[in-house]
């Protein structure tokens, strides 16, 4: 789920609009990329870089690591399967609204083929100070800088907000992994936790949640094994039952997925948690300095 500088990454989509402004951004930054994939333009260079008509043509010709997915959600399904066959070890899939009978088939077989999916519906990963794939703004030294925290996060904007506030702390990002907002993703954010916790460069954890679902309940369980400190904010603590907010995941149906069952679970297993984002900083500081 950490994305490193040497790994080798495809772009997949990489002539779309946002598909060539990010990449742009990404190489700017230093991520590795080898080349791109778009059906009926292989044999083209773009950016820099070979285009291929599909993920088997250009493993046979580029082996790479990780694959970038900024294709229209319709076709989500067959470009993740392309990639995930041809034995891409991470893919990280950008796109949002995408069927979720997709989404099922391409986390099965995701697992069957041992491929790392973050997303859908996701702002990407970034490992400050070495590479991102996605969205995130981690050229921006303001919001994202080299440091200790782990970031995972269900949101692409507030995980934003929540690593500026760290960087107006002081302190800087170890990684951030947006694991998305769909209700069907690829990486939850207990996985997430688990990959921070065996990470050498994080030091502490922040867990950006949201209302619906019972993720951050079953990372919960992990967390209370961990020694290193985590804090957390669960958005959405104002949203009225049955009611979606902003991601297709952000439904509470009952008393599953609540505010108040995030919250508890995750202040039992010994997570600060704090009241609102701009509390960030200062709780890590303070949670840094007591570990």
């Amino acid at each position: 789920m950490i994305v490193r500088k040497h790994e080798k990454v495809m772009i997949q989509g990489i002539t779309g609009k946002q598909g060539t402004f990010w990449t742009e951004r990404m190489q700017e930054y230093g991520t590795n990329i080898v080349g791109g994939i778009v059906p009926k333009k292989g044999g083209q260079d773009h950016l820099g870089v070979p285009v291929f008509n599909n993920a088997f043509d250009a493993m046979k010709d580029v082996p790479f690591d990780v694959a970038g997915l900024f294709v229209p959600p319709l076709y989500a399904k067959s470009g993740a399967v392309d990639a995930i066959e041809a034995g891409v070890k991470k893919l990280v899939i950008l796109t949002e609204h995408i069927p979720v009978q997709d989404v099922m088939y391409i986390v099965s077989a995701g697992k069957a083929n041992g491929t790392q999916i973050i997303g859908p519906n996701t702002t990407g990963v970034a490992t400050p100070g070495e590479c991102f794939v996605g969205f995130m703004p981690a050229f921006n030294r303001n919001i994202m800088r080299e440091g200790e925290v782990g970031v995972i996060s269900r949101s692409g904007s507030l995980g934003t907000l929540i690593s500026l506030n760290i960087t107006q702390a002081g302190l800087g990002q170890s990684a951030f992994i947006g694991i998305g907002g769909d209700p069907v993703i690829g990486t939850t954010t207990r996985e997430a936790l688990k990959c921070l916790d065996e990470d050498q460069k994080t030091k502490a954890v922040f867990i950006l949640g949201e209302i619906g679902g019972s993720m951050e309940e079953h990372a919960a369980e992990y967390a209370a094994t961990m020694r290193k400190p985590i804090v957390s904010f669960i958005a959405g603590g104002a949203a009225p039952e049955g009611k979606k907010m902003g991601h297709a995941g952000a439904i509470v149906s009952g008393n599953k997925g609540t505010f108040a069952s995030k919250r508890e679970a995750l202040e039992k297993a010994g997570v600060r948690m704090i009241d609102t984002p701009s509390d960030a900083g200062a709780a890590m500081l303070d949670a840094l300095k007591t570990a």
